[in-house]
């Protein structure tokens, strides 16, 4: 059995999915069932509530949860159930009425209990004729016991209704009281077990915002003993970052620390040892001990006889949180001691940075020595815990400099790193120790960019373009290739936040008449040169900015580089810069850098009509959005929606991310979400609605997405009639698309165009340079519009190979309002299009669907074993499953199948 949280979702967990998914199947079709989710804490139930809760399409979802706080409050459990649903209340009889609101607290009285029950299950019933009941009951070990025999009563009783119960609970004594005591007994379930050591590794690789050492890896996965939450709780910046000393000991940290209190002194010193070294390396440990002056034998079977820790090869704690335990007991000297020790025996040639930091821990007081020895090693260390670890070394170094410009430079740079590793809050938390009247103009003008850094890294408004812009005009005149340098850091910024809040016209208008570049032109000149004299005279400058001299103008400015390459109508480019984003995202650990990366692979992957991989990109952006407290990107979600045409789907994630947007001010997701709506209405063939969306996004004028706006204005006002307005939009496009010179530009202006002239060139112009592009859709929307002309024109015949293409393209790519609209062209002719249904495919997992993938391009299961970090026999298990789901008996019947185009 395997648990694994990755990016967003279970990976794994094939029974324990599988039943909840045919738990909420049968719900669905009116056969009412629950099941029960036992397993120690940590293990993963919540997880797979939330699995249920993502996967249930069509069904509406009511939760609670027990707490050991409300345990003795009668029917709190119950309430919170039923809560959304008493709009129904007064559908009841009478008497079932007043029983639940007896039970909830309106009406006077005890309430019957007899009567509590069947009056809850008539209002899930009278709930569930409107939509499928999904009920989730966290924590269920701790329902109040009115709750308890209520809940158990409904889950034994609705067989016959479309509702599905899913408890989640602890086993038999693991939370002071025995499973059967919540009413759950006899119930179906599962019990959920720990990961082996494989899955746990396969864990830790998951996490893809955070970096681990291979040494504190091996650790973590000894200690973890397979429970995934403590693997999920991965000591920061791979080890380096110090265990937390000042919040409050969990309970379980509790029971630790009172068996610890009775051990002898040298006990407790070694145990401290141990939990001060994040690599469990037995040999450091005994040599450590040996300059404490530690009987190591003695105290090492003293420590292992309290079941804590053992010592042999690998030294590994009980539990990561016995560890935490063992270093919180210890006083602040004593820590310092241990950690003193440690760095004696740490070879400074092959660990100097271990070395470095141990020193620093050790250190009480302000040493200018170490703390110059740990920014040295910090570069090291961010190749044993990324970003995080060399926020880590830097802040340190900054607490332990005695000289007040020192400690400032540090502190910078920490803010920096903490920016880079995506801790936002820390950031700001140590931007606020600088005092502005201690430093001159240059570190004003870094801490001022560093303000609009963190204000873009926690999307707060368009404030990030302002504050660089103040820091480029602080340098004009002692410093101008800095200042111009800040103008960059503001355009960067202001192409995220918008045109909406005026922030790019602003900055323009600065670089206007700021001191020429020390090697001119530059981006800022490429820029001023484009919104002055055009794309012509602009677009060869943008070419050679964004390959560099020396390097690729990704390699600093990745988010500025995306914009001129989208400018420059460049698909294979975007593809190149969103592989180094996603290969230096991951090897840094920098979650901004990653996660940017992710957003590039969704729209990069949705434009060229890869949906399935854009789903990927996208749920794991979100995951590691959560996992720094960020909130997630949405402009590529837009995309994805927009691309796929589902009318209810698309439209309330548009009004949802409108709504923020303009709560918000930036203006741009807004401007996005009109672009978005624009390709929905076209797909959908709502013309008057797709040229209303397109012209809001392009009111404002800027760069992308207002490129990718025009072909959607031409088409929505042709088909509207108003030929003014398309010819207008053309001429923009035809400029900058051919100024790019790029298959895709030209092959969609060429289309635009023809849809204008009505001419067949230009139609077949538009199908021939699309041919070399890898935008899938537009090549089959060429086709598509050749189709409809040609069908127009009574040229019948000719038509439906346009059309069939076209159908082909679109469906394949997942363009689903497009492929409708070629489906219903060409039954206009008299053929019928070809069905390419997905509907085994949309029922494969995400894990099957990459497996599939793989033997479709000739892989073995041993090469995708090693390739997922699963076992050879794990992924046969897969296969049975895909062969069974798609009906095929074969791998060779997997290349080319239809169900994994999407």
């Amino acid at each position: 059995m395997r648990t694994v949280h990755s990016s967003g979702r279970l990976v794994g967990r094939q029974e324990e999915t599988g039943r909840l998914a045919g738990l909420t199947a049968a719900a669905r079709a009116g056969r009412g069932g629950a099941l029960v989710l036992t397993g120690e804490p940590g293990t993963g139930k919540s997880a797979l509530l939330d699995h249920a809760r993502r996967k249930a399409d069509g069904m509406r979802l009511v939760r609670a949860c027990g707490s050991r706080f409300e345990k003795d409050l009668p029917f709190a459990a119950l309430h919170q159930l039923c809560l959304p649903m008493l709009g129904h209340l007064s559908e009841l009889p009478a008497q079932q009425r007043d029983a639940l609101r007896s039970a909830f607290g309106p009406a006077p009285g005890a309430p019957d209990v007899s009567r509590v029950g069947p009056a809850a299950l008539d209002l899930l019933s009278r709930a569930a004729r409107a939509q499928p009941l999904l009920c989730l009951i966290d924590d269920a070990h701790w329902l109040d016991s009115a709750s308890s025999h209520v809940l158990a009563f409904l889950a034994r009783r609705i067989a016959g209704e479309p509702v599905a119960m899913v408890f989640a609970a602890r086993p038999a004594g693991a939370a002071g009281e025995p499973t059967e005591a919540t009413g759950l007994a006899g119930l179906p379930g599962l019990s959920l077990s720990g990961l082996s050591d494989t899955d746990a590794r396969m864990l830790l690789a998951s996490l893809s915002h955070t970096t681990v050492d291979d040494q504190v890896r091996r650790r973590l996965v000894l200690e973890a003993r397979g429970n995934p939450l403590a693997l999920l709780e991965v000591p920061s910046a791979g080890g380096y970052a110090p265990l937390d000393t000042s919040s409050v000991p969990s309970p379980a940290e509790r029971g630790h620390r009172s068996r610890i209190e009775a051990l002898p002194a040298a006990v407790r010193l070694l145990l401290t040892v141990a939990s001060a070294d994040p690599t469990g390396d037995a040999a450091l440990l005994w040599a450590a001990a040996r300059h404490l002056g530690i009987d190591a034998t003695a105290s090492a079977e003293a420590a292992t006889a309290t079941g804590l820790a053992e010592f042999a090869t690998q030294v590994r704690f009980c539990h990561p949180l016995a560890r935490s335990a063992v270093y919180r007991a210890a006083a602040p000297g004593e820590r310092r001691r241990v950690h003193g020790a440690l760095a004696a025996v740490t070879d400074p040639a092959t660990d100097p940075d271990r070395r470095a930091w141990h020193r620093a821990q050790a250190a009480s007081s302000p040493d200018a020595d170490v703390a110059a020895e740990l920014e040295r090693h910090a570069p090291r260390a961010q190749t044993r815990g990324g970003t995080a670890a060399t926020a880590a070394f830097l802040e340190r170094a900054a607490a332990l400099s005695p000289d007040t410009a020192e400690r400032t430079a540090r502190t910078l740079a920490a803010v920096r790193a903490h920016i880079d590793a995506g801790m936002g809050e820390r950031a700001r938390q140590l931007l606020a120790t600088v005092e502005d009247t201690a430093m001159d103009r240059h570190r004003l003008a870094r801490v001022d960019v560093l303000r609009g850094q963190l204000a873009l890294l926690r999307q707060s408004g368009g404030s990030g373009p302002v504050f660089a812009l103040r820091a480029a005009r602080r340098l004009a005149e002692v410093d101008p290739a800095g200042s111009r340098d800040h103008l960059l850091d503001a355009l960067e910024m202001s192409l995220s936040t918008g045109r909406v809040t005026g922030a790019l016209d602003v900055v323009l208008a600065a670089a206007r008449t700021a001191a020429p570049a020390p090697r001119s032109p530059d981006a800022l000149d490429a820029f001023v040169r484009l919104t002055t004299e055009g794309p012509r005279a602009a677009y060869p400058l943008l070419r050679r900015v964004l390959d560099g001299e020396d390097a690729p103008m990704w390699i600093r400015r990745p988010a500025l580089a995306v914009v001129l390459a989208s400018e420059l109508w460049d698909p294979h480019t975007h593809t190149e810069i969103t592989e180094w984003l996603m290969k230096t995202g991951r090897a840094s650990g920098s979650p901004p850098l990653l996660r940017l990366g992710l957003v590039r692979t969704a729209t990069g992957s949705a434009l060229s009509g890869d949906l399935g991989r854009a789903q990927a990109a996208i749920a794991e952006e979100e995951a590691v959005a959560h996992a720094v407290g960020g909130p997630p990107v949405t402009y590529h979600r837009l995309q994805l929606a927009a691309m796929r045409g589902r009318r209810d789907e698309a439209v309330a994630l548009f009004e949802a991310v409108g709504a923020a947007a303009r709560a918000d001010g930036t203006g741009q997701p807004d401007t996005d979400v009109h672009w978005a709506a624009a390709v929905l209405h076209n797909g959908l063939g709502e013309y008057p609605a797709a040229l209303a969306a397109a012209r809001r996004a392009v009111a404002h004028g800027g760069l992308q997405p207002a490129g990718l706006v025009l072909p959607e204005l031409v088409e929505a006002a042709v088909r509207c009639g108003e030929h003014a307005a398309a010819a207008a939009a053309l001429e923009p496009l035809t400029e900058s698309t051919g100024a790019g010179g790029t298959s895709s530009g030209l092959g969609i202006a060429a289309y635009a165009r023809a849809l204008v002239t009505g001419r067949e060139e230009h139609y077949l112009e538009a199908v021939e340079h699309l041919e070399k592009s890898p935008l899938v859709p537009y090549r089959g929307r060429a086709r598509l519009l050749y189709g409809e002309w040609l069908r127009r024109r009574g040229r019948r015949r000719d038509s439906r190979g346009q059309l069939r293409a076209a159908h082909e393209l679109l469906s394949a790519a997942g363009v689903e309002a497009f492929a409708r609209r070629a489906a219903d062209e060409l039954r206009a002719t008299g053929e019928r299009a070809q069905s390419r249904s997905r509907a085994a495919g949309d029922r494969l997992t995400e894990q099957e669907t990459h497996i599939s993938r793989l033997v479709s391009t000739g892989a073995t299961s041993k090469e995708i074993a090693a390739r997922l970090h699963l076992s050879p026999r794990t992924v046969d298990a897969h296969l049975r499953n895909i062969f069974r789901k798609l009906g095929i008996t074969s791998r060779r019947q997997l290349t080319g199948h239809p169900a994994l185009d999407v």
